[in-house]
């Protein structure tokens, strides 16, 4: 049987190759299906019936409580009661910065890497450097270093930096930058073997895992990979901005204090002058009522993904409500990190032999996230990424929120040009790629650095004349993405 995907039948759910661009920095979002266009304009009109309260809720509360058990299934979540919805990578890994506050003891630590996103470093900074002393607490932060010539994290230095004292590791699970993927269940065993003493009598460091990079391309079950938090955003797998994922193991959750507290987080009438209730979890990690929209739109995207990689020529998953399997997702997701996998494989190659060409990160497609980045010697980034935008090419230019690994290279400016492949990317598409980079090599280099252009703004962030009134909100434009700064 051929386990390709069929491409062909994929991208004929997409509106963008009538455009005959090549999408190349899918790390930083994706277009939407003309499936999920549609259902964001079915279900926008009672979007406003929110899971609790009405009578006229109860549809939605049934399909927002569906779409957890969804998002549950898809990452091998015990059950919806570990996940906690939040606006975007970024505000999960705060939630677990909040919620671990108190619990940290002074000559406690933290152990991260330099291959975080800056949304996976700068929350623990911040908590040592600028909250805890205003506590009276002195906690450190360790960073563990990377090897530069071939991206892979140095797992010999991570190792010397946990101890008896480390509360938390945390870890991407892809370098939004290099692609490197660290192996995430060695990381687990050092964690588990650290000897901390947790408030509830665990001797052993959590694990928090920054999947926002990990989970768009490759299986993911948070079960098995015994993480204690893993964080991701949906608008990596093919939904609008604003709608990500917390996973905490449940008897974790249950020990932490909530990250914010308010209305949408306490049992009805147990709000009392000397006492308040909280919801049970995940209620508990919610301050004001959930984005059911977003909630239902994401669970359905990760239905549509199954189909895509599974029979993209019927629907299966998306819209029937069909229990979604761990059998099936892996069918799906093996698929689709075996092709990205070659799309990777096929752009090392190519651009391996530009000249003047630098390529960061593992030198084996097997061993990183579906992405490259490099640079042309004496030439900005951003300006390069300017000239593939002319040619048709969208790609991403810039840090890619991954300033310490940048940084821990010596790039000035901590910049770099980045493709980034999906599902519905072709070979060509990677060939026309690669040639554009050569052709820029091969022409005069800029004498100056060029102004950067002005962004379009996407149709989703243009004015609107005003809707006449009762009209449902507007439905994301297909194949609109959203700000471009990674999928955080």
């Amino acid at each position: 049987m051929n386990d390709d995907l069929d491409v062909r039948a994929i991208r004929r759910h997409f509106g963008f190759p009538a455009t005959g661009r090549v999408l190349a920095d899918n790390a930083a979002g994706t277009p939407l299906p003309r499936e999920l266009t549609g259902l964001y304009r079915s279900l926008a009109p009672r979007c406003g019936s929110m899971p609790h309260g009405r009578a006229a809720a109860a549809e939605m509360t049934a399909r927002y409580e569906e779409s957890l058990g969804t998002i549950a299934a898809f990452i091998g979540a015990p059950g919806p009661a570990c996940l906690a919805l939040y606006r975007s990578t970024t505000e999960a890994i705060n939630a677990v910065m909040y919620a671990l506050l108190t619990e940290f003891r002074d000559g406690d630590n933290v152990v991260l890497t330099m291959l975080e996103h800056d949304s996976g470093y700068v929350p623990w900074y911040a908590m040592c450097r600028e909250i805890l002393p205003r506590f009276g607490r002195r906690v450190d932060y360790r960073l563990a270093r990377f090897d530069p010539a071939t991206g892979e994290l140095d797992l010999a230095h991570l190792a010397s930096l946990i101890d008896e004292r480390t509360k938390l590791v945390c870890c991407t699970g892809g370098s939004g930058f290099l692609g490197t993927r660290p192996p995430l269940a060695t990381i687990q065993g050092l964690a588990g073997a650290s000897g901390y003493v947790q408030p509830g009598g665990e001797r052993r460091s959590y694990l928090l895992v920054d999947a926002a990079q990990l989970l768009p391309g490759a299986y993911t079950d948070v079960t098995a990979l015994d993480a204690d938090f893993l964080a991701f955003s949906c608008d990596a797998m093919l939904t609008p901005p604003g709608t990500a994922v917390l996973y905490g193991r449940e008897p974790v959750l249950r020990s932490l204090l909530p990250f914010q507290y308010g209305g949408g987080m306490v049992a009805e009438g147990q709000v009392l002058p000397g006492h308040v209730e909280y919801l049970a979890l995940p209620g508990s990690y919610r301050a004001e009522p959930p984005g059911v929209l977003g909630a239902i739109v994401s669970a359905e995207a990760l239905r549509l993904l199954l189909d895509l990689a599974l029979s993209p020529g019927r629907p299966v998953y998306f819209g029937t409500g069909r229990p979604v399997t761990r059998a099936t997702v892996w069918a799906a997701m093996d698929r689709v990190e075996r092709w990205t996998q070659r799309l990777t494989a096929r752009a090392l190659d190519g651009l391996a032999a530009v000249p003047g060409i630098t390529v960061y990160g593992p030198q084996h497609a097997a061993r990183r996230t579906p992405l490259v980045a490099f640079r042309l010697a004496g030439r900005d980034p951003v300006s390069v990424a300017g000239e593939l935008d002319r040619a048709g090419i969208e790609s991403g230019a810039g840090g890619h929120c991954s300033s310490l690994a940048h940084h821990a290279l010596g790039l000035h400016p901590p910049a770099s040009v980045r493709f980034s492949f999906c599902l519905y990317n072709t070979p060509a598409e990677v060939d026309r790629a690669v040639a554009a980079v050569a052709a820029i090599a091969a022409g005069p280099p800029a004498g100056r650095r060029q102004r950067r252009s002005r962004p379009t703004v996407p149709a989703l962030f243009r004015p609107h004349p005003p809707a006449p009134a009762g009209s449902p909100p507007a439905a994301p434009a297909e194949g609109v993405r959203g700000p471009r700064r990674g999928s955080h």
